[in-house]
């Protein structure tokens, strides 16, 4: 397998199934890692930094740790593929950005990915479509558990796992999910969500994380720091206590609405995928903004005529790199609003 084959479909993650998909995208879980042998990243030299990628690149590929892993050589690949990795969520942009030696060893259905040399040696990420959490830590604790027999870890008595952030000290890891807001956004609303991660100490950040916009009304919550806990009671706080009250928020913004201001709401949606279906041109902004209502219109038994799954993989394949990889050239600005239109239309008209 190798990176061109990514483009034909969404990664299983984005599939729109799994527990409470009409709110939660999908759940990750994530470690952060280092080697006891090498100094952290921001200490390393060239020859150094490129030692870990090959040894790390080597170990994961033998580890067996999914099916049909490969590995991309981030530091020799092309910007629009750098990108690509970015928009699928593989890699962060930090990592794409870099300019170190550095890769990244994805599972064929992409749910493992495993960034070397970005912030830390290894970053493990376990991504799930829907609302689990349990399933993903379970996964990516036996990666860990697989890799830490051929490596070792720098690991402190007191302290746990230690990372180049002070942050990820402690278990290492992060666990989040990537919600759709629509509702909360549209009656103003958002900004309990706002409120309410900042007092149970979570952070908030867009489809991109850190540093990112919420673009077609998604965001990403996490936990912020790992030291004091065990991993089980990070994805039990999070799972049990945290994520319910979000989801309820989101719910009960989306029952208001339809009580109070249904014939509006039905209008937007249906004006969203009116557009969606006859636009010529449409800016990258404005299909997330368009398939945001969409996709509340699917879930609020607007459009059965929509097959949820569709609506999840446009709002990835109609990205830049994604769109110039399926056209299989560059394009500019205007060509992209063009040719990102054109596929819109032809796909929702496969879908009927």
């Amino acid at each position: 397998m190798k990176l061109a084959d990514l483009t034909q479909r969404a990664g299983e993650w984005l599939r729109g199934a799994g527990p409470m998909h009409d709110v939660v995208i999908s759940s990750r879980a994530r470690l952060a890692r280092n080697l006891a042998s090498q100094p952290f990243l921001s200490r390393c030299n060239a020859t150094q930094q490129r030692e870990i990628a090959e040894r790390l690149r080597d170990e994961i590929l033998a580890a067996g740790i999914a099916k049909n892993v490969f590995y991309v050589n981030v530091a020799a690949a092309g910007a629009l593929d750098r990108e690509l990795l970015v928009e699928r969520h593989l890699v962060s942009r930090q990592h794409a950005e870099a300019d170190h030696p550095r890769g990244v060893a994805i599972s064929g259905s992409e749910t493992v990915a495993i960034m070397i040399n970005e912030e830390d040696h290894l970053r493990i990420q376990v991504l799930r479509s829907g609302l689990r959490l349990t399933e993903a830590a379970e996964e990516i604790t036996q990666i860990d558990d697989r890799l830490e027999q051929s490596v070792e870890y720098a690991f402190h008595s007191k302290y746990g796992y230690l990372t180049a952030c002070p942050t990820n000290v402690g278990t290492g890891l992060r666990v989040s999910v990537m919600l759709h807001l629509p509702a909360l956004k549209m009656t103003g609303e958002i900004q309990k969500v706002f409120r309410a991660a900042r007092d149970m100490r979570l952070a908030i950040r867009g489809l991109y994380g850190e540093g990112t916009e919420a673009s077609g009304d998604f965001f990403q919550i996490s936990n912020q720091t790992t030291l004091g806990k065990t991993e089980q009671q990070i994805v039990d706080e999070f799972f049990g206590q945290t994520m319910p009250h979000f989801i309820e928020y989101e719910r009960r913004a989306r029952e208001g609405l339809m009580k109070s201001q249904k014939a509006a709401v039905e209008d937007k949606i249906h004006r969203a995928l009116s557009l969606l279906r006859a636009a010529r041109l449409m800016s990258s902004d404005e299909t997330m903004h368009l398939l945001s209502l969409v996709r509340l219109g699917v879930n609020l038994g607007r459009l059965p005529e929509i097959d949820l799954r569709i609506v999840n993989e446009l709002f990835l394949l109609s990205q830049p790199a994604h769109l110039q990889r399926v056209c299989g050239h560059e394009m500019n600005d205007q060509q992209r609003a063009e040719a990102r239109a054109e596929f819109i239309r032809r796909r929702l008209l496969q879908d009927n």
